[in-house]
Order: C-alpha cells, then structure tokens, then sequence
C-alpha cells in the first residue's frame, strides 16, 4: 500500500515537471524506458537502495551512468530518489508515471480476468462498455484464472468490478452464516 502512495506521489511530481516543460512524449521513451533496464537486473537497484553505500557513491553511479543518456531532469528526479531513500520504489513510480502518460492521451489500462479466455466478440463488447463508461480509449489485458468459477473481474485503475461466480457465492455464504437461527 504505501509503495502506491509513494509512487503516485512522485510520478505526479515528474508529470507536473514534464508537463510544463512540454517533455511528455520525451518523458514517456526515456523515464519509462528505465523499466527494461531495472527489470533485466536488480543489481543497479538492489545498489542504490543499500543502506550501507555512501551516498556520494550512488550519486556518482548515477551522473556516470545517465548523464548523456537521458534528459538531465530524469537524472535529477534519480538523484532526489536516492536523497529521500525512495529508489527501491522506482518500478512501481514508472508504472504510475506510465498510466499518467496514458490518462492524458486519454487511454485507460484495464485488466479483465475471466475463467475461460473471452471471444473477439465479447472482448470488443467489454471495450465498447468500459470507453463509454470511462470516456476514455480502452487498452484490455485479459488473464485467465479459473479460481473465479465464471464470471469476469473487471479493474480499472482504482477500481474493482468483481462480477465472479466465486464473488457472488462468497457472499451467499457470507448472507447466510449472518443469519440467526432459534
């Protein structure tokens, strides 16, 4: 919970920052195209997280590193990670960052989770409901999970739609163990 708070914290931050310096396209290939990089190996992470590296040697690493590489600003908002102990928090800030991006081209990233994979014609359906629900351009991930029993879960940002089989008996069981017998 508190890796989400910190991470829209300070991806909202760098998005204000990007915003009014016209750099969100800019923003969107080189910050975002650090996750291949801390993803393929934790070691740099793992590095700049250490509570037992000087300080002045996690900066050096990141002059070294980035500087030339990308845009002077994300170097900076690296270094003020490392200052405020927050770099450990860096991939869950670039996927905060990234759906930022996103919202303000008008594309929502939503997860459908169903028992069974959907057909062509149901996963156009959910996209055609969930754009006019939101107003937005749908971008649909599908999982499949059969813990589910049927059904679909829907989420959507900050939003959960669970209209599961398993959810639905969870909560006859839950009406029923409720109820008082004499």
């Amino acid at each position: 919970m508190i890796a989400q708070e910190v991470a829209k914290k300070y991806a909202r931050a760098l998005m204000l920052s990007v915003t009014e310096k016209n750099m969100v396209d800019l923003a969107a290939d080189q910050f975002v195209g650090l996750r291949p990089l801390i993803e393929s190996d934790d070691t740099l992470l793992n590095f700049l997280a250490a509570p037992h590296v000087p300080e002045e040697q996690k900066t050096g690493l990141i002059r070294s590193a980035f500087v030339g590489q990308i845009n002077r600003l994300f170097v900076e908002f690296l270094l003020v990670l490392v200052d405020k102990h927050r770099v450990n928090f860096l991939p869950y800030i670039i996927d905060e960052f990234e759906r930022l991006v996103k919202a303000k081209k008008g594309i929502l990233a939503a997860t459908a989770i169903t028992a069974i994979p959907i057909t062509p014609d149901e996963r156009e359906k959910l996209i055609v409901q969930l754009a006019a629900k939101s107003s937005m351009k749908i971008e649909l991930e599908e999982k499949v999970d059969a813990s589910i029993i049927g059904g679909m879960i829907v989420i959507l940002h900050n939003e959960i739609i669970d209209g599961s089989i398993r959810h639905q008996l969870a909560m006859v069981r839950d009406s029923l163990t409720s109820i008082k017998v004499h």
